[in-house]
């Protein structure tokens, strides 16, 4: 019998993923690697593992495979942290594995962006089970009959060994949730120039914070802020990109945002040529400007 398994890092990644389930029209379990459960998901078993953190990919590939035997389909929210996981479980269980689904044609048959998103490929999937990434702004979330949960035990048991983390992270909304996100280029500089520039607007507006590969390449700005097919795949209803020229690369990260907002002093920026809204105006004026009208 067809049946999808959710594969939850987050509590509210499983809630993003309801509206895939539903469109695969088939039942769905969810696992909940951190977190609680929210009640009213409609899954028909819950199992949490309640973890402190989620180990290393091999552990967390081998942790879960009792626990995804016997399914259909096994899915989570593309992210460079899924799809490392998944890749490796896709390959414990032989089965078959699509990134970035963006559409569901039929159980077998999914749509996804290829060539940084210039092209949508529709990819027709033979094998089972099938392990995917999916692209979350392109469904939307239902809910159902409140699920009673089950613990479950995972190992963490891993040969790789950490031996230390940084996060800068703080209370800015993540940026894959993130309703509002304000990111920037290289034109920033430096990291102070970005954080007071880029992430005073942020906080006026309670968004989070992006950045341009160039960006962080040049240490402006972390890894975890990077967005665009290297880094993250957002999609908020409102994405203000400071000096930012516009690569492909980064347009791929960006297409499903709802409104595109471009500062640039380059009338001929490509990014203009996809935004919803442009300023032609240098960025160390028109963003402190947006930030005086916004108040405290």
């Amino acid at each position: 019998m067809a049946r999808t398994l959710i594969l939850a890092f987050e509590p509210s990644e499983a809630v993003s993923l309801t509206g895939f389930a539903a469109q695969l029209q088939q039942p769905f379990d969810v696992i909940f690697l951190t977190g609680q459960a929210p009640a009213d998901i409609g899954a028909e078993r819950v199992f949490v593992a309640n973890l402190d953190q989620v180990a290393p990919a091999d552990a967390t590939a081998k942790g879960v495979l009792s626990l995804c035997e016997g399914y259909s389909h096994i899915a989570s929210v593309s992210s460079m942290r899924s799809k490392d996981i998944l890749a490796r479980l896709a390959s414990l269980l032989g089965g078959a594995m699509v990134t970035d689904v963006v559409s569901v044609e039929s159980n077998t048959v999914y749509k996804r962006p290829i060539l940084a998103g210039s092209v949508i490929a529709t990819v027709e999937v033979l094998q089972t089970p099938v392990v995917l990434t999916v692209r979350p702004a392109g469904f939307s979330p239902v809910s159902g009959n409140d699920s009673a949960s089950e613990a479950v035990t995972i190992s963490s048991e891993s040969v790789v060994t950490v031996v230390s983390q940084t996060s800068r992270g703080g209370l800015r909304p993540d940026l894959t949730r993130a309703k509002v996100i304000v990111s920037g280029g290289r034109p920033l500089k430096d990291s102070e120039t970005f954080e007071r520039i880029v992430g005073g607007l942020a906080d006026r507006l309670g968004g989070a914070v992006g950045a341009t590969r160039a960006a962080v390449d040049a240490g402006i700005a972390g890894n975890e802020l990077q967005v665009g097919q290297t880094g993250k795949i957002v999609a908020p209803e409102l994405y203000i990109a400071a000096g930012i020229s516009g690569s492909t690369q980064h347009m791929a990260g960006i297409k499903d945002s709802k409104l595109i907002v471009a500062i640039n002093k380059d009338p001929d920026a490509p990014i203009f040529q996809v935004a919803d809204l442009g300023l032609v105006a240098d960025l160390y004026d028109a963003v402190p400007a947006l930030q005086a009208l916004i108040g405290s």
